[in-house]
């Protein structure tokens, strides 16, 4: 499958930033790619910098203005589209929700952000509600999507679940960045441990794993360096294509969807679970007192 990512830095132009993201959608149609995936809230500025409650005004219904604008555009280019929404579900109930497009830009599905953070610049718990949809793969025309979003790639028990349900691909819409108190060593360290956890999810399910994050310098209340860095990695974490981390990239890679099966038979991860010995995961937290 020729899967294409489109890694840019937004501004607080809302048409703006739908008009550049329109032509990359276009310009790697145009070069083959039958999915295309976006970043994480990609239509505006990163807006959990700071609790403002005017900020709620950017969200919209599911199905909404945005919907329909990439609605069309996957239609107009036969594309499968992975966007991601700021979702007004209900008076006072905001999601962070991951939309998937058919090529024939009906809705194929959604997916409600479920690990939330609370870190300084990164308030996503003033505005979204953790997700209620689960861990479903989303049926579409170029296989089922595992479709998660940024904070839920640190979670290797959301990766499995979208595994052991039949995904045959995980996604990763995400914005993440640099600290600006910490020093280059640290954030390197930060941006390769967000790289590999995510390779690690890939070897782990024997899946192929894409993550799209923004990039540039957002200003606000803490200012946030978003460190691109899109990749896509095989199903033994091998990397494919890994973007620039200062600066705006398109690419359409071509992702072998037949190679999982014979991981798979390699390393049969799955054929031994112990699934008879994990109830400890549905804790909290196991302490000595506690038997397994």
């Amino acid at each position: 499958m020729k899967i294409g990512i489109i890694q840019q830095h937004n501004t607080a132009d809302i048409a703006d930033n739908q008009r550049r993201l329109a032509e990359k959608i276009r310009s790697v149609a145009d070069k083959g790619a039958q999915l295309v995936v976006l970043q994480e809230l990609h239509n505006s500025l990163y807006f959990c910098q700071e609790e403002q409650v005017d900020l709620f005004n950017l969200a919209e219904p599911i199905p909404g203005p945005s919907t329909t604008f990439y609605g069309q555009l996957a239609r107009d280019c036969h594309v499968v589209l992975v966007a991601s929404l700021f979702e007004r579900r209900a008076p006072g109930l905001y999601h962070n929700t991951a939309v998937v497009f058919e090529a024939d830009g009906t809705i194929a599905g959604q997916y409600r952000k479920m690990h939330i953070p609370d870190d300084p610049g990164y308030y996503e718990k003033f505005y979204f509600t953790p997700g209620d949809l689960g861990f479903q793969p989303i049926q579409t025309s170029v296989g089922r999507l595992g479709v998660l979003v940024c904070w839920d790639q640190w979670y290797p028990e959301a990766a499995r679940l979208m595994a052991l349900s039949g995904a045959e691909l995980l996604i990763y819409p995400t914005a993440i960045g640099y600290d600006a108190r910490d020093d280059e060593q640290e954030q390197e360290r930060q941006r390769e441990a967000w790289t590999t956890v995510q390779r690690g999810h890939a070897v782990a399910n024997g899946l192929p794993v894409v993550t799209v994050n923004r990039v540039g310098m957002e200003q606000g209340p803490s200012p946030i360096l978003f460190w691109g860095s899109s990749f896509v990695a095989g199903p033994q974490g091998e990397l494919l294509y890994r973007a620039p981390k200062d600066g705006e990239a398109e690419a359409v890679v071509d992702v072998d969807m037949q190679r999982s099966e014979q991981v798979r038979r390699w390393w049969p991860f799955l054929r031994d679970r112990r699934i008879d010995r994990y109830e400890g995961l549905l804790r909290r937290f196991i302490d000595d007192s506690t038997p397994l």
